[in-house]
């Protein structure tokens, strides 16, 4: 197998093994249209497996690390510009999340009205835990 370097884009590394597609959907991806190589279940001294996402012709300012670092803590975000990493981002546990999760109480308003957006807090780092912002219902993603 051979996966070629990229001139100008961004390489997601250490994402948790064979969650890249997750990853993609929720960065609002298309892999059907994006110039793409998803390298899956690779060894890692590190986490001993792990995906590594390259994509072409993006940049770090189309890449939501809100979303990134909620989906995929361990990741590491890689610039390239002109075939070389320039710079490097690593994705924070974001605070407070818009219209990435969805709540899951039936009589949450998010979920009878139509238009509102589905917001959620972060209530404990450790445990990763987000509760909705109308609800207080925590998150289950």
């Amino acid at each position: 197998m051979e996966v070629t370097s990229i001139i100008n884009g961004i390489i997601i590394d250490h994402v948790p093994a064979g969650s890249a597609l997750k990853v993609l959907d929720y960065l609002d991806v298309d892999p059907s249209s994006a110039r793409l190589a998803l390298i899956m279940n690779a060894s890692s001294e590190r986490y001993g497996r792990k995906d590594i996402i390259k994509i072409e012709d993006i940049g770090s300012d189309d890449i939501d690390l809100d979303v990134l670092g909620l989906v995929a803590r361990t990741a590491t975000v890689g610039i390239v510009c002109g075939g070389r990493i320039v710079d490097k981002l690593r994705p924070v546990l974001p605070e407070h999340v818009v219209n990435i999760i969805t709540c899951a109480n039936p009589r949450c308003v998010t979920t009878t009205e139509r238009g509102i957006d589905q917001m959620f807090h972060l209530m404990h780092t450790e445990r990763e835990e987000y509760r909705c912002d109308y609800c207080d219902e925590e998150a289950q993603f």
